[in-house]
């Protein structure tokens, strides 16, 4: 499949586009749940109970996200944490493409900070979210930042790469997506299926419940 670029609710991208925006996640094959983390073996043939029924619980989980457990956040969704990594960055200009990152030579950010998850459920499903925080210097920046971000092909913050969890394989879309402002923090929050069967309607719950989680 093509790589595609970022930056827009429900998925703002172009096909064809072969950029930055790679993300490997599930290892050929190998991503499921066992032992509390990730490793070689079967896959899930049906969506779990958990998973289909995941969008009764997003105002449950948006709460705990919101508290700033991540953790609490996936468990109130029926899943749990495999692995994740997070690392914190000055410099948004090298982290970006697009007409997104023409806007932030013109407007640097003032921090970048961008974690990635793997969660699953207990039958052998996983997805992999992507977050990043971008934090500007004022707020009518952020504002201008989240307005274009919203428009489909104008780019995005890269997510982190594949080699921090070890996995390769899944390409962010957009097409499963959550953003959000708060003051002079934009969110944005990608979430894909990584082993097993997971819907785009779960995904799309999963990134929006990932959008509220505070920047570390």
């Amino acid at each position: 499949m093509a790589d595609r670029r970022i930056g827009g609710a429900g998925g703002g991208s172009d096909p064809g586009r072969k950029g930055p925006a790679v993300v490997a996640i599930a290892a050929a094959g190998a991503l499921v749940v066992g032992g509390g983390g990730i490793g070689a073996g079967g896959s899930a043939a049906v969506e779990s109970a958990a998973l289909r029924n995941i969008s009764a619980k997003k105002a449950d989980g948006t709460k705990a996200a919101q508290s700033g457990n991540a953790q609490q956040a996936w468990r109130r969704l029926g899943l749990r944490e495999l692995k994740k990594h997070a690392k914190s960055d000055l410099n948004c200009v090298i982290n970006s493409f697009g007409e997104i990152r023409g806007f932030l030579v013109r407007t640097p950010c003032k921090s970048l900070e961008r974690g990635l998850f793997a969660i699953g459920d207990d039958e052998g499903n996983a997805a992999v979210v992507s977050v990043a925080w971008v934090r500007f210097h004022t707020r009518g920046h952020a504002e201008s930042f989240e307005e274009l971000h919203k428009i489909h092909g104008n780019g995005d913050i890269t997510p982190l790469g594949s080699s921090l969890l070890g996995m390769a394989g899944v390409r962010f879309t957009a097409d499963h997506y959550g953003s959000r402002r708060s003051g002079t923090t934009v969110t944005i929050a990608e979430a894909e299926s990584g082993k097993g069967k997971v819907s785009g309607e779960a995904l799309k719950v999963i990134a929006e419940v990932s959008s509220y989680l505070p920047h570390p």
